[in-house]
């Protein structure tokens, strides 16, 4: 089912009486396995608003991402959350949608800085559980009271209602971009230069740290955006702090490569051909390279990546590993695996009962016959 209007959308939920499995364009399968029939936001689609002036997109849910991001770049604008694509890590075809991208609260390495994608939402319109079409935030026409609903909607992966239309603050592209690089880092002394980079005043926005960088070796990367002359100061000034840390420290000022490089770390390349399961681990940054030390030591064969200057960590581990048997402080997801582990192990990490219990009240209040994508996100 694709329905190509707000109203028709409304009119097949609430008329429908069986489980409902929500999709944009087929690019996250990520989530416990579905059973129901195929819902389709891709027949919503368009940018109904955009005024580069007041930094506003508005676009229907199954609006093409590569659409909206063709129209921000012809005004020299961004979406500031730097959402990844999931299709070489997840193997799967199709096209990105800003509602998937809302859903998922899909957030890149700008995150640091920038944001989270629920930061730059103003407002959303959706579709409940019962049918009925509901508006929060932005150009909103009605509002539902009791709820920050543009919050609650980014990260509900469509349990709580299918999207049809966001809005979107965005921000201008800099003028200049940079990167510093250190070469040779241990996993440690990785953690502690991404950490004096963003306690800088040199307003990084990108930390990440490949052990095995795209030649086989350790690469720690330092991004600073902005003007060409603050930029140029800026890399110079980190090339010096950082070098205490050891290793080689390099500059890189082409922006082609620079936005190859973090394209590469926002879509998580390293982990992209190997098998396995892949996992994505929050956790303090000073935490995570003992945890990766735990993992290696159990396993032998495993890949990682580190993100937001150590707090997200991607690892890949033998099939059917649940690293949350490690003892850390944190949380992980379950981002790729056989529908067999999916089903048998939680993919989003479990909640506490008192949160559990919440979480269950707001899905009844907002789909109470348990129809949108029934089991994705766990009990």
């Amino acid at each position: 089912m694709t329905p190509t209007t707000e109203a028709d959308l409304a009119e097949v939920i609430a008329q429908t009486q069986n489980p409902l499995r929500i999709r944009g364009g087929g690019t996250r399968d990520i989530g416990a396995p579905v059973q129901g029939a195929a819902l389709s936001t891709a027949g919503l689609s368009g940018v109904s608003l955009y005024e580069p002036g007041a930094l506003t997109v508005v676009a229907a849910a199954g609006t093409p991402l590569a659409e909206i991001e063709a129209t921000l770049a012809a005004e020299g604008q961004r979406l500031a959350f730097e959402p990844m694509d999931h299709q070489g890590l997840l193997g799967t075809t199709g096209v990105s949608t800003i509602g998937g991208v809302v859903a998922g609260n899909i957030s890149g390495p700008r995150r640091i800085q920038g944001g989270a994608c629920r930061d730059s939402l103003l407002g959303v319109r959706f579709v409940d559980g019962a049918g009925r079409v509901l508006k929060n935030g932005g150009r909103v026409m009605k509002n539902v009271t009791g709820y920050d609903l543009v919050k609650l909607m980014a990260g509900s992966w469509g349990t709580l209602g299918v999207l049809t239309e966001v809005s979107l603050k965005v921000q201008a592209v800099p003028e200049a971009v940079g990167c510093v690089l250190i070469n040779g880092l241990s996993d440690v002394d990785a953690v502690a230069a991404m950490s004096a980079a963003l306690g800088s005043p040199y307003d990084v926005s990108g930390a990440a740290h490949a052990p095995s960088g795209v030649d086989g070796y350790p690469v720690t990367m330092i991004r600073i955006e902005g003007l060409e002359a603050s930029v140029a100061y800026r890399a110079t000034k980190l090339m010096d702090a950082l070098g205490k840390f050891g290793g080689e420290v390099v500059a890189e000022r082409d922006a082609k490569k620079v936005a190859a490089g973090w394209a590469w770390v926002r879509d998580v390349a390293v982990l992209q051909n190997g098998g396995g399961d892949v996992w994505r681990i929050s956790v303090k940054p000073s935490d995570g390279p003992t945890l990766v030390a735990q993992l290696r030591a159990a396993y032998a064969d495993i890949s990682t990546l580190y993100d937001w200057g150590g707090g997200l960590i991607w690892v890949q581990v033998p099939e059917g590993t649940d690293v949350r048997k490690m003892s850390f402080d944190g949380h992980a997801t379950l981002i790729r695996a056989a529908n067999t582990t999916r089903s048998t192990v939680p993919v989003f990490q479990p909640e506490p009962a008192p949160l559990a219990n919440l979480s269950r009240g707001i899905r009844a209040k907002f789909d109470p016959r348990g129809i949108l994508n029934p089991g994705l996100m766990g009990a």
